[in-house]
């Protein structure tokens, strides 16, 4: 393959095959991926502003039967500490967002044997008609099949009555990795890959807004990744023309500490940050038809999310008022509205509020600054 030609083809926004994108990721430089990247940010996202949101990560659930061998959060539906979040506690939780700015509830929890659609739209229309203001991130694909096998329905039909409860937008959780091979081995329980891209086509068939992850640096090889990218790419060009499909792409390196697959299998996570800037200007090459992407400064820390803002990247994420899962296996980073502000403006962007439609918002008056405690 010639270097020169894959340059050209990136930076006119074709799409190159997951055989393309592996050879530059393997053969060209970091710093050249990352001007690329940046060269094609600019024509997508033109400008100086990096946005940011804030939001809380509250889970429905700890129990779980998908058995995720880099999940340290889970417990067994029979174990002691098994809980299933209640209405008071969304309440608490809900006021201490919005006394923090923030405007939305990302809400996950674990595959429960015995939580099906009733729950969830009750659920959720519950906390829509507490807080009318306050948007609802929800579930993610492998939660919607789960759902959807307890109740014997279609994922359109669960996501239609999720829609109409108050499910405002879909995660792209439990994405990992979506070839099946690596899925059978750290993640058996949850859906399979197929599966997880037909929930997101139903989703968007729904003008349903979604947005897409990948956790890699496990056991996958660098071919499944770049096939990953591609299938998501597909299933963003089937989307209606009115939805905005897939609205961010999220990669984040695996984050070992103390799982099963570190315990059991001797994995660890070996990613540099210059594989993780490969990675995020890789992303931007191979997703043109994705608008925003994100950085993880949650498991990558502030100066590699910097970088990778020069890199193809044009979104910090969230300040994340509380997140169990990831920080459970590792990730120990943390800002607040002020921080995060402040590292954007370091690496030399403006920084700017926004929703999870990515429309920006105004930093609330009299907000106050989240406190570090958990």
């Amino acid at each position: 393959m010639n270097k020169q030609q894959l340059i050209e083809k990136a930076l006119s926004r074709e799409f190159l095959t997951a055989e393309q994108g592996q050879f530059m990721f393997e053969n060209i430089a970091t710093s050249d991926l990352m001007w690329v990247a940046n060269e094609l940010r600019q024509k997508v996202v033109p400008g100086n502003i990096v946005t940011w949101q804030i939001d809380r990560n509250v889970n429905t659930t700890n129990a779980c039967t998908a058995n995720c061998k880099f999940c340290n959060f889970f417990r067994h539906p029979k174990h002691e500490e098994v809980y299933v979040t209640e209405i008071e506690q969304y309440k608490v939780k809900i006021e201490e967002t919005i006394k923090y700015g923030g405007d939305q509830l990302l809400l996950q929890g674990g595959h429960h044997p015995k939580l099906g659609l009733e729950f969830y739209t009750n659920l959720f229309s519950e906390l829509k008609s507490l807080y009318p203001q306050i948007k609802l991130h929800a579930l993610g694909p492998p939660e919607v099949a789960h759902i959807c096998k307890i109740d014997g329905i279609s994922h359109t039909e669960a996501l239609t009555a999720l829609k109409k409860s108050g499910m405002d937008s879909l995660p792209g959780a439990g994405a990992e990795i979506l070839h099946d091979r690596v899925r059978r081995l750290i993640s058996k329980g949850k859906c399979t890959g197929s599966e997880w891209l037909d929930v997101m086509r139903a989703a968007h068939k729904l003008n349903l807004t979604t947005s897409a992850t990948m956790m890699f640096g496990h056991i996958e090889t660098i071919q499944e990744r770049f096939e990953h990218l591609v299938w998501l790419r597909e299933v963003q060009s089937e989307k209606p023309e009115n939805a905005k499909g897939f609205n961010a792409f999220i990669p984040w390196p695996f984050m070992d500490d103390g799982t099963l697959l570190q315990r059991v299998k001797g994995i660890n996570n070996e990613i540099t940050s210059d594989e993780y800037l490969k990675m995020i200007a890789m992303s931007r090459i191979m997703l043109p038809n994705i608008k925003n992407i994100q950085t993880s400064w949650l498991t990558v820390g502030a100066n590699t999310a910097q970088l990778s803002l020069h890199g193809g990247a044009n979104d910090m994420g969230s300040i994340m008022i509380e997140e169990n899962v990831v920080s459970a296996a590792g990730a120990p980073h943390r800002f607040t509205a002020d921080s995060i502000q402040e590292c954007i403006s370091k690496a030399g962007f403006a920084p700017q509020l926004r929703t999870q439609e990515y429309d920006f918002r105004e930093i609330p008056e009299n907000m106050e600054q989240q406190l570090i405690d958990y």
